[in-house]
């Protein structure tokens, strides 16, 4: 496999606005085609780190609700690297949950500080603020992996 070039936080940007207008699918991951929040975020990686990391498991579409895990949660912890809520920039997957005692449920990608890129049923992939009613229900931020902050340094965890 031919390794890939870092991403910078503009590419990355780019790429989840390039997937504006992308109609909700459940568990699709494909530009123009279809997706669903997760999807986004997966489709994003593939374009600067080829093959996913692991396997999608199959899941419901209330499988916070029913399973009540922090499974989106984890798997961010496990392929990105956390970054605090309050020092996420353009770039950046972040978490939302719906309930303060419900588990994480839904991503987006920061695209400012105060927008995200994100798809989301009866809906499509649209880009919209992050106003008081989104950063009340933020529950993590992350950084893909390897991508300079704004002094050069790299969020890679290995470096």
């Amino acid at each position: 496999m031919t390794a890939r070039p870092l991403p910078t936080r503009d590419a990355i940007v780019a790429v989840a606005r390039r997937w504006i207008g992308t109609p909700y699918r459940h568990r699709a991951s494909l530009e123009g085609v279809g997706c669903d929040c997760l999807g986004l975020v997966r489709g994003v990686w593939r374009e600067f780190y080829g093959d996913e990391p692991e396997s999608l498991p199959a899941y419901a579409p209330d499988w916070a609700e029913a399973g009540r895990a922090e499974t989106l949660l984890a798997a961010g912890a496990r392929h990105l690297v956390a970054v605090p809520v309050d020092l996420a920039r353009p770039g950046d997957v972040v978490l939302f949950r719906w309930r303060p005692e419900l588990p994480a449920k839904h991503a987006g990608i920061l695209t400012a500080p105060t927008r995200f890129v994100h798809a989301y049923d009866g809906s499509a992939v649209v880009e919209s603020p992050l106003g008081a009613w989104w950063r009340r229900r933020l529950a993590a931020a992350f950084a893909f992996p390897g991508v300079p902050d704004a002094a050069g340094a790299s969020t890679d965890p290995s470096e």
